[in-house]
Parts: structure tokens; C-alpha cells; sequence
């Protein structure tokens, strides 16, 4: 997928310039304190401006110079304020996306009256709704009548398909898994508020993502310059009153604007939203730039198997044959079973079997068996009375057995060594016979072993999660290479252990596909969604990977890293840049009243005047100025902590420093002309 710069959509910068103008938010004392000062100056500014032109006041400034002040205000806060604005409305709600997804799932509902299609939020405690193959359960409930093979992946994360059926401890089924086969009916068994689907929306609602160390760190380190810089300016005054001097308020609010950190407090959205736009190049579409950030920091990675390490559906990867069975003609026994067999786990083992065996086969006016829940097995009825069935290993021994066939030892060991590993056997009968086993597995995708230990050399530990069984955890997370795993769990299990991890200081990230999922991507730092996952996983995540792939976070933390640079960077440029226009301005305010000053006056500034008014403009070109730098962000290098710290004093600091007095001057130079 290519960057077409749709980054920033028309209707979009619309809206948020909207918010730019309107936005005097006091909440932002919370969260962006420096932004919040020079919010309220500008407030306080207007106030003064207003009264210098009804009452003609000039006490404080000419009404001229107070508008351009206030001008120049306003637009540091449209400036700084713009790239928040876009960043904010980029943001969607996670727990009314899930409610959402409750809502628009159809319900056939059957009633005296026939049966009638509704929303599922319609259903009712007592409701009976029926479902047939390919249809999405929409409510929890027990099963009435009949029996059905149940995909419950997106609820288990277990890949492999369950039987549920009427009577029992199988009756019970989970809105928003899905029907592979048969026809159930089905009665709502909780009340409104109480299923599966409520229970992560109130998981994901209840959920929090902690803040970051380095966003902590940088909180306090902008609260802590602006509250010296409040000392400094608030002591000016008397300083002022000893050399009979006069500061307007105007010159104090602008003095004070200036000395903050307003570049960095104006930038910060700026270096959120590159982050997301590299990882949106990245195939990743995130919804904060706070996400690509915490992912620079992380240590522990959970991934959700299926889905997520595996490919999803289970695949044939071997034959064996048995009771001395050529290989040839088994293979040929295999494809003829799965010709009729339209699902996944079918295909496979017809693609497995190669075309070439299967342009030989001859199924002109056979039968083709499908899978059903009751027999567990599927296959073909040749015309000369032949039968070969495919299906689980109880199924296919009982049948064995009613043929007058033993079940072989060899094929019984087979089946329990598929099993160990992790697998899923599928006996082969031919007119009752066992001739074979054919294995499906999980497919680890692709390369993902030397990606995991790429992780594990950035030091992020990866762990599994899985709803198989501890055997079958084990098996996977050896083949695919990850340092732990967590079995059959649940969606609390996931939770607890991110949340566990959290409460030891670490930052955890977690990948799923899974509405079982949705809590623990809501709960960790940085959630990545598979784009191929069910619709609660992608919204109660942070981030989305549009190419499905569990190791994209190398991409991403790489990123993180990159964005923990950009802000870094320009954090360090911010605060020279404000000590330099410090030194600068101050002299230039006491000059005419205390000559002593004259030798640190090395700007040699036309007025006081024209020196606040300098500042306050520089102050507000350099925010757009360093926009770009912002996006294009600081380049990624893996230089150590230590070296790229020196680094980025020496060119940043010293730019900071050097920038302001340049700027200031020329800006003051045409100045001159008007004061």
C-alpha cells in the first residue's frame, strides 16, 4: 500500500483548523501545560487589548501594538493547536465500535408467525433464532434443536473447528462465533447487557493504557520550565519598579510566551502524527501518535496464535499410509475423499495431493458426502459402490468397527504422534478399511522464526497466547520461536497478564485477530490488530496491520525509536532556543534605564518595543518552521544511547542557541522601521 498523501483529507483539515480556532480547552493544563499558558496569555491578552480600545487606555501599550501582540498570539495557538486538532480527530470510541458490531449482526428469528430477520439487539432472554452454514451467532444462548460444527476462533483463538449440539455440556453456544455446517436452533439464554460481547465492551471500557516513562518525563520536565519561567517573569516586576522602568502587560505576556517551551509544547502533535504517517508507509494504520511512541520502549510482546503466528486454517502437510498401502494410491485416496470438500482444511489436501493426481481421477456420476457435525466425516460414493470417508478418528474407527475391521496399531500411534505435535490427524477409510492418516497442522507463516529472534536481540520478549492446550502450545511455540507461551486462556488470562507485567514497570504490546482478544489490545500499551481479525479486535486495538503479519513490530518499534529521536531532538533545541531568548530580550528591556546592561545587549535591539514584538513573532514562525522537520522526523540510527545524546546537544543545542539570535535580529531590523 503507497502513501498517496491522504494523510491530512480536505474535509479533515477542515474540521480540525475548526478546532484550532475554538480550542481554549482548560483540560490541557493536564495535558499540555505549556500550551495551556499560552492559551490563557492570549485569553488574558484579548481582555487587554479590549480595554485599551473602549477605554483608550494606553497605559499598557498603544491599541496598535496590543492587536499585533494578540495577532501573534493567536496564531502560535492556531499553530500549535492545528496538528493536535488532527491527531484528535483521527481518534475513533473502541467500546461503541464493539456495540456496534452487537447491533448490525442479523438474527432469523422464529416465532409463531415464521421466521423474520432482525438485529440481534432485538433478541430477547427466551428468544429462539435459527442459524445455518455461514451464518454469525448473534446472541448467547443453548441449542434447542439439531447440531452444527462451530468456528469459535474468533472467541477461543482455538483454530480448529467444536461440535455443539442440543442437550448436554455442549449446548451452549457464544454469540458472534460462526456455523460451518448443519442447522441449530438456538434460545437466548442471557439477558440484555450479560453476553459474551457485553462483557468486552465492559473489559475494553474498563481498560486503560498507562503513560509512557518518557511521556511522564517530558510532562514534567515542560511543567518545571514553565513554572520557572512564571518566577522569572513575575520577578521582573519588582526589578522594573527599582530602575523605574514600565513592563506592559502586554510585554510580560509576550516575554512570557516566548521564554516557555512553546516550541516543543506546539510540536508535540506534529511528531505524533509523522510517527503514525511512517507507519501508515509501514502498512500499519495506527490512531495515536502516542502508540508508535510507547513502541519504542517496549519489552514484552503477546501474540495470539491463531491468526497471528499461524496462518488461521489448518493445512494437510503429510499422508501416511498404512496396512501396507502404497504412497501413490493413498495420496490418490486422500484427493478423492476431499474433491467435494469445500472448506479450507479440504482445499488443502487436494492442493497438497498436486494436479496431477487429480486430473487422474474419474468422479463421473459418484456422490459426494459433505461433512457434517453428526458423522464427523466426509468422502465420495463411487458408481461401482466404492465409499471413502475422511474424518476424525473416533469417527472413522466406529466405522471401521461396524465394518467388521480392526483399527490398526500402526494408524492408532500415528494419530496420537499428529496429536503430540500439535496437530490434527484425519483418518482415511476405504469400503470401512483404515488405509491412512492425513495430518493437518498449523502453517507457521513464513520467516517468522528469524523475525522473532530480530525481537529478541531488541530486547522484546515475545509470548504466545492460545486457547489449545498446554501440549499443543508447546509444539508451536518451539517451531515458531517465541521465548514463553500462555495456554488454553481466556480473555481475563490475557489481561492479568499484561496487567501484571505493567504493575512491574514494563510496557507490553499485544497482537490478536480475536474478539477474545479485544480486552488484553485495549488494556496493553500498544495493541496491534491483524487486519484479517474480527472488527472488536481492530477497534479496541491502537494500531492495525493491514499485512497481517505478527512481526511487523520490528517495523514498528524501529519507528517508535525514530519518533523517541525526532522529540528528543527538538526537546533539546527548544529549551537552548528558549535560554537564548532569554539572554537576547531581558537586556534589552532594562537597557534604557540601566546603561550597566549595555555589554550584554550584544544584539544591540532597536527598543524594548521592538524586542518583545521580535520575540513574540519568532516565537510563532519557528513552530511552522519545524513542522517539517517534525513529520519527516530525525533518521533511525542504532548508535547507543550515550552517543546519540551528545549528538544531538551538539547540533541541536547549539542550533537552539544560535537560531534565536539570528531570527530575533532580523525580525527586530524590520521592526525598527515601524517603532
Amino acid at each position: 500500500m503507497k502513501n498517496e498523501n491522504k494523510l491530512f483529507p480536505k474535509a479533515l483539515v477542515q474540521e480540525s483548523l475548526v478546532q484550532s480556532f475554538v480550542k481554549l480547552n482548560p483540560r490541557l493544563m493536564i495535558k499540555n501545560p505549556v500550551m495551556f499558558m499560552v492559551e490563557l496569555g492570549t485569553l488574558v491578552m484579548l481582555v487587554v487589548t479590549a480595554y485599551t480600545l473602549f477605554t483608550g487606555d494606553t497605559s499598557q501599550g498603544s491599541l496598535a501594538y496590543n492587536v499585533i501582540v494578540l495577532i501573534v498570539l493567536f496564531l502560535t495557538v492556531l499553530f500549535a493547536n492545528f496538528a493536535e486538532a488532527i491527531a484528535e480527530a483521527r481518534g475513533k470510541a473502541q467500546a461503541e465500535s464493539l456495540r456496534k458490531t452487537r447491533e448490525e449482526t442479523p438474527a432469523k428469528l422464529v416465532s409463531a408467525n415464521g421466521i423474520t430477520t432482525v438485529s440481534s439487539a432485538q433478541l430477547k432472554k427466551g428468544d429462539v433464532f435459527l442459524c445455518e452454514p455461514g451464518d454469525i451467532i448473534p446472541a448467547d444462548g443453548e441449542i434447542v434443536e439439531g447440531l452444527a460444527s462451530i468456528d469459535e476462533s474468533a472467541i477461543t483463538g482455538e483454530s480448529a473447528p467444536v461440535i455443539r449440539e442440543a442437550g448436554g455440556d455442549k449446548s451452549s453456544v457464544v454469540g458472534g462465533t460462526k456455523v460451518l455446517s448443519d442447522r441449530i436452533k438456538v434460545r437466548v439464554s442471557t439477558e440484555a447487557g450479560e453476553s459474551f460481547l457485553d462483557k468486552m465492551i465492559a473489559l475494553v471500557e474498563g481498560a486503560s493504557r498507562q503513560k509512557t516513562p518518557n511521556e511522564i518525563a517530558l510532562t514534567i520536565l515542560l511543567a518545571s520550565f514553565t513554572l520557572v519561567f512564571i518566577i522569572v517573569c513575575v520577578t521582573l516586576k519588582p526589578f522594573a519598579d527599582y530602575a523605574n522602568t514600565t513592563i506592559t502587560i502586554a510585554a510580560f505576556i509576550s516575554l512570557f510566551v516566548c521564554l516557555i517551551p512553546t516550541t516543543i509544547g506546539g510540536l508535540l502533535s506534529a511528531i505524533g502524527i509523522a510517527g503514525m504517517d511512517r507507519a501508515l508507509r509501514a502498512n500499519v494504520i495506527t490512531k495515536s501518535g502516542k502508540a508508535v511512541e510507547t513502541a519504542g520502549d517496549l519489552d514484552v510482546l503477546l501474540l495470539d496464535k491463531t491468526g497471528t503466528i499461524t496462518i488461521g486454517n489448518r493445512k494437510a502437510t503429510n499422508f501416511y499410509a498404512t496396512n501396507g498401502l502404497s504412497q501413490q494410491a493413498f495420496v490418490e485416496l486422500c484427493a478423492l475423499s476431499s474433491l467435494s470438500d469445500e472448506t479450507p482444511e479440504g482445499k488443502s489436501i487436494v492442493e497438497l495431493a498436486g494436479k496431477e493426481v487429480v486430473n487422474k481421477l474419474s468422479v463421473k456420476d459418484a456422490t459426494m458426502v459433505q461433512f457434517t457435525a453428526e458423522t464427523r466425516s466426509s468422502g465420495i460414493d463411487l458408481p461401482n459402490g466404492t465409499k471413502v470417508r475422511k474424518g476424525a478418528y473416533d469417527a472413522i474407527r466406529q466405522l471401521a468397527e461396524k465394518s467388521g475391521h480392526s483399527f490398526p496399531v500402526e494408524t492408532k500411534e500415528r494419530v496420537e504422534q499428529i496429536s503430540k505435535d500439535g496437530g490434527t490427524p484425519l483418518v482415511v477409510a476405504l469400503n470401512g478399511e483404515v488405509k491412512g492418516v492425513i495430518e493437518l497442522q498449523d502453517i507457521i507463516k513464513p520467516g517468522i522464526q528469524e523475525r522473532f529472534e530480530r525481537l529478541r536481540r531488541m530486547g522484546v520478549k515475545t509470548v504466545m497466547v492460545t486457547g489449545d492446550n498446554p501440549l499443543t502450545a508447546q509444539y508451536i511455540a518451539a517451531k515458531a520461536g517465541v521465548d514463553d507461551f500462555i495456554a488454553e486462556a481466556k480473555p481475563e488470562d490475557k489481561m492479568r497478564y499484561i496487567k501484571q507485567e505493567q504493575q512491574e514497570g514494563r510496557l507490553v504490546a499485544m497482537m490478536g485477530d480475536g474478539t477474545n482478544d479485544a480486552p488484553a489490545l485495549a488494556q496493553a500499551d500498544v495493541g496491534v490488530a491483524m487486519n484479517s481479525g474480527t472488527q472488536a479486535a481492530k477497534e479496541a486495538g491502537n494500531m492495525v496491520d493491514l499485512d497481517n503479519d505478527p512481526t511487523k513490530l520490528i517495523e514498528i518499534v524501529e519507528i517508535g525509536k525514530q519518533l523517541l529521536m525526532t522529540r528528543g531532538t527538538l526537546t533539546t533545541f527548544s529549551i537552548a532556543n528558549d535560554v537564548a531568548k532569554y539572554f537576547a530580550i531581558v537586556p534589552a528591556l532594562f537597557i534604557a534605564s540601566i546603561p550597566a546592561l549595555q555589554g550584554l545587549n550584544v544584539m544591540h535591539l532597536h527598543s524594548p518595543e521592538s524586542a518583545i514584538l521580535s520575540a513574540v513573532i519568532f516565537n510563532a514562525i519557528i513552530i511552522p518552521i519545524l513542522i517539517p522537520l517534525a513529520l519527516k522526523g530525525v533518521a533511525y540510527r542504532p548508535i547507543g544511547a550515550s552517543a546519540l545524546l551528545r549528538r544531538n546537544l551538539f547540533v541541536y543545542g547549539i542550533g537552539g542557541i544560535v537560531a534565536p539570535f539570528i531570527g530575533i535580529k532580523l525580525i527586530d531590523m524590520l521592526m525598527a522601521l515601524f517603532f
